[in-house]
């Protein structure tokens, strides 16, 4: 088994962006992961805060584009940014599309051949990857958040949803948050999932909420230039079914913004802090 290596390191705001290769036992193959390790982290154990990246991404993208390690910084924040999808566990056609297989895991279960053999990235992330965190640096594990984008965002409210005890808050940028009504979704709810929609439903943040709260307030920021707004992610299904359930929600709509990191970076600080204020507690 692979022990825990160091492939990149950067001083960033008298912190360190690490990058770190790895086996991991719930996908069952070589995972990446980038945190960021703030300046008080070298005295004292600080609250994670998960990023989980959309299609395409790696575990660089958000670390690089996003400027959070200024706020993280600031605010005691632990930074955690795993990669989208295995990479070295090829399978067939597992590249043959941008928005399905590799850099596209969608953050599930997957249950059908040959994907259930490694795309267990939901195991990965709200398990394996916490466990590793605890053993190897500074985190308090009872102190963690999640947020996200586009399809990381569907990954954070999924998970926050699904395991409510694990984080203190849930944020998202533009999320897929109904999965299940939309092309991407589609797609890889029947590639990973296959074709029996009430399966569906375990991994549809829209439907998981008609039967599970989370405790505290979602934070949802959506631009309106995001090209993808009306055919994939389709937020007003979300917030209908928040407030079918009574679920607080803060939905933001932004006009002019669109679907880049341009619009995540613009709005960053308030998603550190509105986490930082949970986690503090």
């Amino acid at each position: 088994m692979m022990e825990l290596e160091c492939v990149a390191e950067n001083r960033c705001f008298a912190g360190s962006v690490r990058r770190f290769r790895h086996f991991s036992n719930a996908c069952q193959t070589p995972m990446r992961f980038a945190v960021y390790l703030p300046p008080q982290a070298q005295k004292e154990r600080l609250p994670v805060l998960y990023y989980l990246a959309g299609l395409t991404c790696t575990e660089e993208t958000f670390l690089i584009k996003a400027g959070a390690q200024r706020w993280a910084a600031e605010l005691g924040l632990i930074l955690v940014a795993p990669d989208t999808s295995p990479r070295e566990a090829r399978l067939p056609g597992d590249d043959a599309h941008w928005d399905f297989g590799m850099g596209a895991g969608f953050y599930l279960r997957a249950a059908q051949a040959p994907w259930q053999q490694h795309y267990q990235m939901y195991d990965y992330v709200t398990e394996e990857l916490p466990a590793l965190l605890a053993q190897e640096f500074s985190v308090d594990a009872t102190r963690a958040s999640i947020m996200g984008h586009s399809m990381g965002g569907h990954g954070a409210l999924i998970c926050a949803l699904r395991e409510p005890q694990r984080y203190r808050s849930v944020s998202a940028f533009a999320p897929v948050s109904a999965p299940g009504q939309v092309p991407w979704g589609e797609k890889a709810f029947t590639g990973y999932l296959g074709e029996d929609r009430q399966a569906w439903a375990e991994w549809d943040a829209s439907r998981l909420v008609l039967r599970q709260r989370f405790p505290g307030e979602i934070l949802v920021d959506q631009g309106l230039a995001d090209p993808f707004l009306k055919e994939q992610l389709r937020p007003e299904i979300f917030s209908a079914a928040c407030a079918e359930a009574g679920q607080p929600l803060r939905y933001r709509e932004h006009a002019g913004y669109d679907h880049s990191y341009y619009f995540i970076s613009s709005f960053m600080e308030e998603h550190l802090r509105h986490h930082a204020a949970a986690l503090q507690v």
